[in-house]
Parts: C-alpha cells; sequence; structure tokens
C-alpha cells in the first residue's frame, strides 16, 4: 500500500515539477483505474491555443517508467553473511541494474538502509548496518552512479524483515535495501 502511495506521489510531483513552466493549465483532473489523478495540461504559443500533446506523452511516459524502476529496486534487497558487508557476487548483476537506472534518472534519488540480525550490541549492529549501506553505495559510485544521488543510513536490528531467533530469519535482516527519497 506505501509502495503504491509512494509511486503515486512520485508520478504526480514529477509531473507537477516538469509542467511548472509558463503554460496555462487547464483544470481538468480525471481520475485514473488505479485511483490517483493526472492533471492534463495545454500550452498556448504565440499563434493561438495548440496543445503540447507529444512533450506531455513524453515526460509522462519517464515519471512511469521512474516510478516502475523504483519499485524494480526498493523490492532487491542486498543479503550480507554473518558480521561481514562484503558484497557478493550474486547481488553485482542487481546492483549493476540500479545503476543504470539510476544514470537514465538522474534526477532520483535513494537511500540506502543498512541492516542486522540481533546478534550483537546495538552499537555495534548500527555501525555494521552503517558499514553494509556504505559498500553498496561506494559499489554504486564505482559504477558511475553520481554521489548526489545516494544517502545511507542504517538501523542495526531496529527494523527486522523476519521476526525470529533461527539462522534463516537472521539471514533475511542482514541486507541493504533501498527506498526512493521524495
Amino acid at each position: 500500500m506505501m509502495k503504491r502511495f509512494g509511486i503515486a506521489l512520485l508520478l504526480i510531483m514529477a509531473m507537477a515539477m516538469s509542467f511548472g513552466c509558463a503554460k496555462k493549465q487547464v483544470a481538468v483532473t480525471p481520475e485514473n483505474a488505479s485511483g490517483s489523478t493526472a492533471v492534463v495540461e495545454a500550452s498556448a504559443d504565440n499563434n493561438g491555443g495548440s496543445m503540447d500533446m507529444s512533450s506531455q506523452a513524453t515526460e509522462g511516459q519517464l515519471a512511469e517508467e521512474m516510478a516502475a524502476a523504483a519499485v524494480v529496486m526498493a523490492d532487491a534487497p542486498i543479503y550480507f553473511d554473518f558480521d561481514k558487508f562484503d558484497i557478493k557476487a550474486e547481488y553485482r548483476t542487481v546492483l549493476k541494474h540500479n545503476a543504470m537506472m539510476l544514470q537514465k534518472y538522474p534526477m532520483m534519488r535513494v537511500l540506502i538502509e543498512g541492516h542486522t540480525d540481533s546478534r550483537g550490541t546495538s552499537e555495534y549492529n548500527l555501525a555494521l548496518g552503517e558499514r553494509r549501506a556504505r559498500a553498496v553505495q561506494d559499489y554504486l559510485i564505482v559504477l558511475g552512479v553520481p554521489a548526489t544521488q545516494l544517502e545511507i543510513v542504517s538501523y542495526g536490528e531496529e527494523r527486522a524483515a523476519v521476526q525470529g531467533a533461527s539462522e534463516a530469519a537472521w539471514a533475511k535482516n542482514r541486507r541493504a535495501e533501498f527506498k526512493l527519497i521524495k
């Protein structure tokens, strides 16, 4: 539910920002199937009132593509071994894909969250979560993503993905996740 709200908010913000310059707004706000509203814009040129629908369609497509890229990134956490912050070879492909998306959409900014399992002290886990988030950030920067598009935070053991005290639960909690910054 929150992802859908975030995507809808992102689309509305992208559309508002892209249509904000020297254009007349026609107040048409039809509701689409997903429940969000779309604003149709018209621009008047010096000759009298032609609609610039091709650029509107292109900007709308860009916003949709960017939202879809953010969802794919959010659904692909990077998992780590116990007490490690090395990026495993199996996640390098995911990070390369994320880097391509971030390069394709330079206006997109993401927060990289570092997480740990419940073993260890809170202080140690916060530091380990930060090292995990920073390792992902550094890898993306090496792949060509500008540092201005990336922020990091560590939650340590505080935001567990899976509750429990088993190896399977701990393994799911040792991760870095991507969240879209609005």
